[in-house]
């Protein structure tokens, strides 16, 4: 059983998994009855917890298999019948085996022989194997020992090699203790070729091309810092865009077997260099991934490349209005909704639409005054059409539809609810469930563009809105943003005053003119993002000029503004050093 145990910490996976050095491995050897898993027992484990180049503990224990041993595996392990007539059986021994090794990374000498052997025992005895990282040791030394060197890479090979001061014997413990010197070895070499961490580690003896490994040079020079990068191409032009919050880990991943998508090998074959975008928030970064995008269309990012394509619903400002599918918001006082991915979903929202309110469906202008002899069409007929058309006591009526229709697209979506519910339930009661499904694809369709036409209107039609929440290092981070775009954002130094930080901010922050709301100032999926950063937990809002249709969070609402410096964060939240951020305990109305 255990002869001593120490706790290894298990350092935090990031993208490309903790640096080496900082990673606790357990180096595992079995001694088995043979070499079948189902067939056959484990009669030893023995295993080796270290980090950083030191032992952190070791576990050894005979195992009872509950079968005789046979005599050629007696002979070869020195492990008979008689020496593990004492022994625990492996449902004893199993459990402490994988508390000792819990949250590690897996290391044995030909892994697939030993992870086998234990992954088997789990399933026998209703334990859950918990799929830890597993490196082979054996598979690695192929790919880092050439045979010139070695004439194989067996254990006792390559222990003889490295000079471990351990020499195989085939029992477990030992043969896991000078697996741990060729372990060592082969990361020393490995640092050699530029492999630092767990994730790189792993994959080495993976398929990667070469190709692809070369050039992980290209992000050699680039900063462990968050921000956007863009993959180019040998004449400079932009192929993919990206953002993380360690630029260079991130940009080492696409080189190595971590990356499975097939465009994105296909974009690392033809890339040549790498430019960084060091933001100060990740907000920024965001932001920053979504204006290069726009701008660049590069070939291997598959969203947000055509923002102009972006389908909106209309209610025309005419005499009589109609809905219209259009690509372009325009200051014309009209109602909108939107946007909306593809014209599809745009059609399905106009006909929930059509199917609540009696708004025209022909195309052109009608006169106010109806032409003589003019026949309603058959949606009238039907119940369909306010027909204003036709005048008369249809063209007065008109103009309350109209209005109704407006009112649902820009305000209160209760009317089109109730009517499509009621559709929906009674297709989905005469056993008609294609038809009802359709009724609620229409209704979702319409909900989504007008929750989202409202959102983005709110933000379009304010000024200038500024917030701040704590940033991770301290300090805090500030945002301000104008009709809906990201004009300007800046971190405060932990423990310093922020007031001169958050002046200079809003005096050189972007001059934004103001849109056509509800279409902000910026890309919708830009405004979406910093509507996701304003909503989040602990956003404390410093200042907010115009009409706001929509509170943000919590209990902060229409015109309201946090007065910084009045009060400091509630207790506990900021060092005495610092010397307060903006407060929600100071809120003043402005009018």
């Amino acid at each position: 059983m255990p002869r001593r145990v120490v706790t290894g910490v298990q350092a935090t996976i990031d993208e490309l998994g903790p640096p080496l050095r900082g990673v606790t491995f357990v180096v595992v050897d079995l001694e088995t009855t043979g070499g079948s898993p189902e067939d056959c027992g484990i009669t030893e484990i023995g295993a080796v917890k270290v980090r950083g180049g030191a032992v952190l503990g070791e576990f050894g224990t005979l195992v009872n298999p509950g079968a005789p041993i046979p005599p050629l595996i007696a002979v070869l392990t020195g492990i008979t019948d008689r020496l593990v007539a004492g022994a625990p059986r492996l449902a004893a021994a199993l459990p402490a085996f994988l508390e000792f090794a819990r949250g590690t990374v897996l290391v044995a000498h030909n892994a697939p022989y030993d992870v086998g052997f234990l992954k088997a025992a789990c399933a026998r005895h209703g334990v859950v194997w918990p799929e830890p990282a597993v490196l082979d040791t054996a598979r690695l030394a192929r790919h880092v020992v050439p045979r010139d060197e070695s004439p194989n890479h067996k254990l006792g090979t390559l222990a003889a090699l490295f000079r471990s001061p351990v020499t195989p014997d085939h029992r477990a413990l030992t043969d896991a203790r000078a697996t741990v010197h060729v372990l060592h070895a082969l990361m020393e070499r490995l640092g050699n070729l530029g492999v630092q961490s767990l994730e790189e580690l792993l994959v080495y003896s993976s398929r990667v091309p070469a190709s692809t490994r070369r050039k992980r040079g290209l992000a050699d020079d680039l900063p462990n810092a968050p921000g956007v990068y863009v993959f180019l191409d040998e004449r400079g032009r932009p192929l993919y865009v990206g953002r993380s919050v360690d630029i260079r880990t991130r940009v080492r991943s696409y080189f190595t077997a971590a990356e499975k998508r097939r465009r994105m090998t296909e974009m690392v074959a033809i890339a040549a260099a790498v430019r960084p975008v060091v933001c100060a928030t990740p907000l920024e970064a965001a932001v920053r991934e979504l204006r290069l995008i726009a701008e660049h269309a590069p070939p291997y990012n598959r969203r947000s490349r055509h923002p102009e394509r972006a389908s909106w619903v209309k209610l025309t400002q005419e005499p009589f209005p109609r809905l219209s599918v259009v690509r372009r918001v325009r200051p014309d006082g009209a109602a909108y909704i939107g946007p909306f991915g593809g014209g599809q979903q745009a059609e399905l929202a106009v006909a929930a639409l059509h199917e609540t309110f009696r708004l025209r469906q022909c195309a052109g202008r009608l006169p106010r005054l109806p032409a003589h002899g003019a026949r309603a069409c058959l949606l009238a007929d039907l119940g369909r059409c306010g027909a204003p058309c036709v005048g008369g006591q249809g063209a007065t009526a008109y103009d309350a539809i109209a209005a109704a229709a407006r009112d649902a697209m820009t305000r209160d979506a209760r009317e089109v609810v109730a009517t499509m519910l009621a559709r929906a339930g009674a297709l989905g009661a005469g056993q008609r469930f294609e038809e009802a499904s359709v009724a609620r694809d229409r209704l979702l369709s319409f909900l989504r563009a007008s929750g989202r036409a409202q959102r983005l209107g709110a933000l379009a039609g304010t000024p200038e809105l500024v917030a701040a929440r704590r940033a991770e290092a301290g300090g805090w981070e500030f945002v301000v943003v104008r009709h809906g775009r990201l004009a300007g954002t800046a971190v405060s130094r932990r423990g310093a005053d922020y007031r001169p930080v958050l002046e200079t901010l809003r005096a050189t922050a972007e001059h934004v003119e103001p849109p056509a709301p509800p279409m902000p100032a910026a890309h919708p999926e830009e405004t979406e993002q910093i509507l996701g950063w304003l909503e989040q937990p602990g956003v404390r809002l410093v200042d907010l000029q115009g009409e706001w249709a929509t509170p943000l969070h919590g209990s902060v609402g229409a015109r309201a503004r946090l007065v910084p410096g009045q009060d400091g964060p509630t207790a506990g939240e900021q060092p005495a050093a610092d010397t307060g951020g903006p407060s929600p305990g100071a809120i003043r109305a402005r009018r």
